[in-house]
Parts: structure tokens; sequence; C-alpha cells
């Protein structure tokens, strides 16, 4: 088993930025790809950002990539979403999961991931 607890979350103006993190416990953290993803009121789950056991990283195409940013600490068991020039669009539940053994297909699919977080709010203003 692995747990997983985030956060970081609050509350920000438009155009300023915020650090989420996770952290695990229970198991190996260092084996695991991480993943961020994120649920606003009334949509769907969206996959945020991943990183490998070894660090390579991957985002969402869409408006997210190049304004947040994934790393992990792997001697803190902990991996940190760095979200800069928020948008009130970015207001959501941000949660972080762990999976093991996914390929570069599956790191944006929720359903690989089998260890999940309770998740931390992010709210940005206008």
């Amino acid at each position: 088993q692995v747990q997983l607890v985030e956060s970081g979350g609050g509350l920000v103006q438009a155009g300023g930025s915020l650090r989420i993190s996770c952290v695990a416990s229970g198991r190996t953290f260092s084996r695991f790809t991480m993943g961020w993803f994120r649920q606003a009121p009334g949509n769907e789950r969206e996959f945020v950002a991943a990183i490998t056991w070894f660090g390579a990283t991957t985002y969402d195409d869409n408006s997210m990539k190049g304004r947040f940013t994934i790393s992990r600490d792997n001697a803190k068991n902990t991996v940190y979403l760095q979200m800069n020039s928020l948008k009130p669009e970015d207001t959501a539940v941000y949660s972080c999961a762990a999976a093991e053994r996914l390929t570069a297909f599956q790191y944006a699919s929720q359903y690989e991931y089998k260890y999940w977080g309770q998740g931390t709010q992010v709210t940005v203003s206008s």
C-alpha cells in the first residue's frame, strides 16, 4: 500500500504562484511514476503532469504546459507541482497519484494509477 497526502493548496490571485506537495509513505517511493491530476466542479478529472522515477516529465498539452512544473525529491518521498501565472480556470481539486511500470503512453491516463491522495483545493480569484 501507498499513502499519499497532498498539501499547499489555497486561495491565490490570478497571475500568482503556488506550489503544492504530495508526500508518499508505505512503499519505495522512488519506484513509482507520480502524476498530478485536477478536477473542477462539473468537469471530468484531467491530467496535469507526470514524472517518472528517474525524473522524466510529461505535461498536459494544453494551457498548463509552460506554466506548471512537476518535480520530485526521492529522499523526501515528495512530489511537487509548481504553478505559475495562475488563471481562474485553474481552480480545481488537485490530486497526486502513484503507479508502477507505466509506459509513456499511459502517463496521462488516470485509470493507470493505483494509489491516490485525497486532493488539495486550489482556488484562483480574478
